[in-house]
Formats: C-alpha cells, structure tokens, sequence
C-alpha cells in the first residue's frame, strides 16, 4: 500500500483499516473516474488516486473512517445493544446515520460533491457493489457511505482544480 511520508497516526491508520476491509485507493480512484470521465475525456487513474490520496490527509475523512469502520466492525461482533445491532447489521434503509457521517467527507471541496455522492450512492459501482454484498458476512454499513463520500470529495477536489487550468 502506497503511503505519503510524513502521515499521522490517524491516517496511517483509516488508510491500514480501509485496506483490511477490502477497500484500495485504486478503488475509490474507479470511483472518481467514474464520476468525472464525462466531463473530463483525457482523466487518468493515476490522477484520481491522487485526489483521493489529497483527500485522505484531511482529519475529518480520518476520523469519520475510523468512526464507521469501528461501528461496522463491532456490529459483525454482535457488540452493539439493540435495537442498533438490528440496525447496523442489517443497514436498515431508514437509518440513514450511515449517510450523515459521511457528509462530513463530501462537502469538503464544495457543494458539487453532494450531488456526486448522491449519484454514486444511488449507481453503486465498482467496490460499492462489493461492499453492498451482504452474503459476505461482513457489516459494511458505514463503509460503503464513507468510500461513496471519499470519492465524491476527491471528485470534487478534481472539478475544481481543472476549472482553474482549463
């Protein structure tokens, strides 16, 4: 796994547990091209890993993946008190916390990444699909929102940085 020199503990850790979940920023970078390649013909992979890895430096995306990633991890334990076990385990379609944590991701680089994240939630492309299987066993229900919001950050991130170039 690619690291940046120089990270904190905190990022060391989200991008470690991002990648014991299954989840690469080669995969959210998919994610990012596939919500800008319309707009953007000539985007390469290789730079929409680097807005995702611009937007992992950010303290709020750490924590939230910290946050979600342990909410996921202790619902397949069993460890959460009902009704939330219920909840979480099975992502309940009205509870909808999953989501609002991870609007601290998306607005981060403006208000297109709602929009994105809306998209990309709704499409579930790429590792979204994966991270939807619930035959896996695994509780993803914070996971799945917070990739969702890391791409559409890092989508946004792009748009507005081409704006100035273009």
């Amino acid at each position: 796994m690619n690291q940046p020199p120089n990270m904190n503990v905190s990022e060391e850790t989200a991008r470690r547990w991002l990648h014991e979940r299954g989840v690469e920023i080669s995969d959210i970078a998919e994610l990012v091209l596939f919500l800008q390649k319309k707009y953007h013909p000539n985007l390469t992979l290789d730079e929409c890993a680097q807005n995702v890895e611009r937007v992992l430096t950010k303290r709020e995306v750490q924590n939230t993946i910290l946050t979600g990633i342990e909410l996921d991890r202790l619902a397949e334990k069993k460890m959460l008190e009902e009704p939330l076990q219920s909840i979480v385990e099975t992502d309940e379609g009205l509870y909808g916390v999953d989501e609002v944590l991870a609007f601290s991701i998306v607005n981060i680089y403006g208000s297109i990444g709602f929009t994105n994240f809306g998209y990309i939630d709704k499409e579930k492309p790429g590792i979204l699909q994966k991270l939807n299987d619930k035959s896996s066993g695994e509780c993803h229900t914070f996971l799945d929102d917070i990739v969702g919001a890391i791409a559409a950050a890092a989508s946004s991130r792009l748009a507005h940085r081409r704006a100035h170039v273009e």
